[in-house]
């Protein structure tokens, strides 16, 4: 087995150029633009790991937005006199054939936003996933139509109640009949009606509690009622005070004083009027309301935001590389340029120097030598700067190393 085969590639990571070229008036211009590009690109690497903390911190707070939901009533008649051509009908009581009746139909759909993107479009929700709560009342005499005046629907968790695109109503009977539809929608985040107290001062009628909580520290904010001192500690103004009863309370308590004003929402109220002696209308009345849920394709475009494809990381790694590689390029070159000028300038001492330096470093490595250390200048070991140099402590850890190596052996 090679061992060649599995020896990690080193990478070059560094793309500094060398402070001698960068102040050489000749390339002055040039590095003065590259210096302006690495210092773009730390801040533009700064800004997109901030906005990338900042997008996983909405995330987790699931963003939400306001959707338009069309809501459709029609009904339908059989067995009416006007159907039968004036003539009643034989009837079956075991099928219902025969019998006047009639059905509603009560259908809803999302209608898509006006500036959404194709490929943001997700798969529109069922009415009965929009509906918390939904009560039908009939106007109409008890005694007279005993199959029960007022349907209830609440939706239950799990697969009793399956998603479906609207609810149809039947009964018997040829007079007009006026109804009531009552509409819970399923908010999100839920929503609160806000009670007259507080919501006088707050300006609002109907938010979530997260909503009205905001909105009263942002009132508390604008009239300056946090204490100088401690900032935790709210003082009440004339308002706040005969609201809650009380001159201060801490920024704990808010949640707590809110709920005691939040209350559940008012439903959507529709009203129509079924009439048997008359042919339906071609279209079914529609409405249209506003429901608060959760924003699907934002959440989608968010998280398109932290997912680097494949393609553009492995084209950023390789011009990290190959700038590395050029600054690598240019760092030899100059070591290059100047062993060339200064062996242009004194051929002689240059590789006598040379040498020199070059048995040094081999006889500290090795820790022996032919020479025995003769190599070096004796006026070189009488000064102390010579024992100061950078290679001189490297020197000393490898012979003191080699020295415990040779004890070892011996014992």
């Amino acid at each position: 087995m090679d061992p060649s085969k599995f020896t990690k590639k080193r990478k070059l990571t560094d793309k500094a150029i060398p402070n001698v070229l960068l102040e050489n008036p000749a390339f002055a211009q040039d590095s003065k633009m590259y210096q302006e590009l690495l210092e773009t690109e730390r801040r533009l690497d700064w800004t997109m790991t901030r906005k990338r903390i900042e997008v996983q911190d909405a995330l987790s707070r699931t963003p939400s937005t306001t959707r338009t939901l069309r809501i459709f009533l029609g009904h339908t008649v059989s067995g009416q006199v006007w159907q039968t051509g004036g003539e009643p009908s034989a009837a079956n009581f075991e099928t219902g054939e025969g019998i006047p009746a009639w059905q509603v139909r009560i259908e809803g759909r999302l209608l898509e936003p006006t500036n959404s993107r194709h490929r943001d479009k997700t798969p529109s929700r069922k009415f009965s996933t929009l509906v918390k709560r939904m009560i039908v009342d009939l106007e109409r005499d008890p005694n007279l139509y005993t199959e029960g005046n007022t349907v209830e629907w609440p939706r239950l968790p799990g697969p009793q109640n399956p998603a479906m695109d609207g609810f149809t109503i039947r009964r018997t009977g040829d007079s007009p009949t006026k109804m009531r539809v009552l509409l819970y929608l399923e908010h999100f985040p839920e929503q609160y009606k806000v009670l007259p107290e507080l919501g006088s001062i707050l300006g609002i009628k109907e938010d979530s509690r997260i909503g009205v909580i905001q909105a009263l520290w942002n009132y508390i904010k604008l009239q300056g009622l946090q204490d100088k001192v401690d900032r935790k500690l709210i003082r009440a103004d004339d308002k706040l005070r005969m609201l809650f009863g009380g001159d201060s309370f801490h920024f704990q308590r808010l949640p707590d004083l809110v709920n005691r004003f939040l209350a559940q929402p008012d439903p959507i109220v529709l009203w129509y009027t079924v009439n048997p002696a008359m042919a339906p209308p071609e279209r079914p009345q529609a409405w249209d309301v506003e429901i608060k849920m959760e924003d699907t394709a934002m959440k989608n475009r968010m998280a398109a935001m932290l997912q680097t494809s494949k393609e553009t990381a492995q084209t950023l790694h390789k011009l990290d590389e190959e700038i590395a590689l050029l600054a690598q390029s240019l760092h030899n070159s100059h070591v290059k340029k100047v062993f060339l000028e200064s062996f242009a300038e004194d051929p002689a001492n240059f590789i006598h120097t040379w040498l020199e330096s070059q048995s040094r470093d081999l006889e500290s490595i090795m820790g022996s030598g032919p020479t025995e250390g003769m190599t070096v200048r004796q006026e070189e070991l009488r000064r102390s700067e010579f024992f100061q140099l950078p290679w001189v402590e490297e020197a000393v850890a490898i012979q003191h190393g080699v020295n415990l190596a040779a004890r070892g052996v011996q014992t």
